[in-house]
């Protein structure tokens, strides 16, 4: 149970020292330091491969077969697609934060740090994270205190449903969440395996975090 669930109840500790010490009041120089976000991922990502040895349902391969590979990475995409097209107008509960902008502090190297590791913190570190503790434990963990004996990918509408609103809470963005949280979930019934619903969510991330970079919306970091 710990290795699944320490490395997001360490992620989301920070979370809460964002909004607790370093609020957002909408000015440019305001919310958490830059600097915060690197040591965050970095700490996820020395759990993840301190505890890497007891994820069992990432033994196996990425991908069975051609077929799962296009539709993880066809997931990915409506998500992101629908992530972004939601608007605010009705998926945003409460007013949309300044985002986080790398280049607030000028250009140069340092900023294409902070930009470089808020990307791979998005597509690689978070994914296996979330859907280690989502998908692999809560998932189960609903249907049985015993996760382990559950097969990876056991439907019940209660687990369904809890899971797609507890992972939309999640996010600023709560109804974009819940779309996300359902699309993943889909795919692991789909494909009882893990993996393809890390892709996706990397995917996701990866096209979300492009996109910041080149439209310099930064409201969706």
């Amino acid at each position: 149970m710990k290795p699944r669930i320490f490395p997001f109840a360490v992620y989301m500790a920070f979370i809460a020292i964002n909004a607790l010490f370093f609020p957002d009041t909408g000015s440019e120089t305001s919310g958490p330091p830059l600097w915060l976000y690197p040591i965050k991922v970095s700490l996820v990502a020395a759990l993840l491969i301190f505890y890497w040895k007891e994820y069992a349902e990432l033994k196996n391969k990425v991908f069975d077969h051609a077929r799962e590979g296009i539709l993880a990475v066809g997931v990915g995409l409506v998500v992101y697609v629908l992530w972004v097209r939601m608007g605010f107008s009705w998926a945003m509960q409460g007013e949309a934060g300044e985002g986080y902008n790398p280049f607030q502090s000028g250009g140069g190297r340092l900023a294409m740090v902070y930009a470089g590791m808020r990307l791979i913190g998005a597509s690689i570190i978070v994914p296996v994270m979330e859907e280690l503790f989502w998908r692999s434990f809560i998932i189960r963990y609903i249907i049985s205190p015993d996760f382990l004996k559950v097969q990876l990918g056991k439907f019940t509408w209660i687990s369904f449903l809890i899971t797609v609103a507890l992972f939309g809470v999640e996010h600023n963005l709560w109804l974009a969440g819940m779309m996300a949280g359902t699309a993943y979930n889909l795919l692991l019934y789909k494909t009882k395996r893990l993996w393809p619903c890390i892709v996706a969510h990397g995917v996701t991330n990866l096209l979300l975090g492009i996109h910041v970079l080149t439209t310099g919306e930064w409201v969706w970091w």
